[in-house]
């Protein structure tokens, strides 16, 4: 009897250890996914297929960032699994320019958002080895070596994807309109 209730408490230990690997990491692995598949949902199947292979694998990790490492390599690799699919290759749904639905927490139209909305789909029409780089440096922030972990590249092979991405991605704003002001790091490096 014993033997059953400590079982039951290092079930729900194991369960609660679980849910917060998930809550803490949730928001990396939905933005890297929907930036990498460009769709809210099919970012929704990359998120949930991520976090069924942690539950089924239940990995140790060593730190903070080898969790993070981990979670962002597991999505990157689903993505691309994603992008090979024969389902994917034969779907012939209309994938326009428009962004699908709101922003979250978007609720005005200001010029502010319309830019940033801009930004968005202008980076989303990068090749997906660019929009990797610009994602995990610019909005995940990490440096570049940390991405060549992740990625499984050189750091000199990611500075020049970001060279690179940072160079198309002012091409493409230039032929969309010219006048953008885009705020936030990219504008610097741009």
């Amino acid at each position: 009897m014993k033997s059953m209730h400590r079982e039951k408490q290092i079930n729900n230990s194991d369960s609660l250890n679980c849910e917060e690997v998930i809550r803490r990491n949730s928001d990396t692995v939905y933005r890297l996914a929907y930036a990498l598949v460009r769709t809210r949902a099919d970012a929704d199947d990359i998120y949930q297929e991520v976090f069924l292979r942690y539950v089924q694998k239940t990995p140790a990790f060593e730190s903070a960032e080898h969790e993070r490492a981990w979670f962002m390599r597991v999505t990157i690799n689903c993505c691309k699994n994603f992008w090979k699919s024969p389902w994917r290759q034969r779907r012939s749904a209309y994938e326009g320019g428009a962004l699908e639905g709101e922003l979250p927490g978007d609720n005005s139209f200001s010029e502010d958002v319309d830019e940033d909305r801009l930004l968005i789909e202008t980076v989303k029409q990068l090749p997906e080895k660019y929009r990797v780089v610009i994602h995990l440096f610019y909005y995940e922030e990490l440096s570049v070596e940390e991405i060549g972990k992740i990625t499984k590249s050189k750091a000199s092979t990611v500075r020049t994807r970001l060279t690179r991405a940072r160079r198309e991605l002012k091409n493409l704003l230039d032929k969309k309109g010219g006048d953008l002001h885009v705020s936030g790091q990219i504008q610097k490096s741009i």
